[in-house]
């Protein structure tokens, strides 16, 4: 069995093989105080495409809590590892 290498996401290399993929939102949103102005924030995380749950977990916070008004969302998602880049060794070598 392999390791649970949980890293600072909380997200293990198993959920990786499982689909989760690093996911990045560019989010633009009105500033409070001057909404003719829009702001920059980018949001990275593991997740899974093309639902998402975690990136919309996090706009449904962004809504009940942040006073910026969202104007748009835009979002990229890469595999980092794929079940067809593992594979099984067929043998062990030593080297001297």
């Amino acid at each position: 069995m392999l390791p649970d290498n949980t890293g600072p996401s909380g997200q293990s290399f198993l959920d990786q093989l499982a689909g989760y993929r690093l996911t990045t939102a560019q989010i633009c949103y009105h500033l409070p105080d001057y909404p003719q102005l829009l702001q920059e924030f980018i949001w990275q995380q593991l997740d899974v495409a093309p639902e998402f749950p975690q990136l919309r977990k996090f706009l449904d916070f962004w809504e009940k809590r942040i006073d910026g008004r969202l104007h748009s969302v835009t979002i990229a998602s890469a595999e980092l590892v794929s079940p067809a880049e593992l594979r099984m060794a067929d043998g062990m070598f030593a080297v001297q």
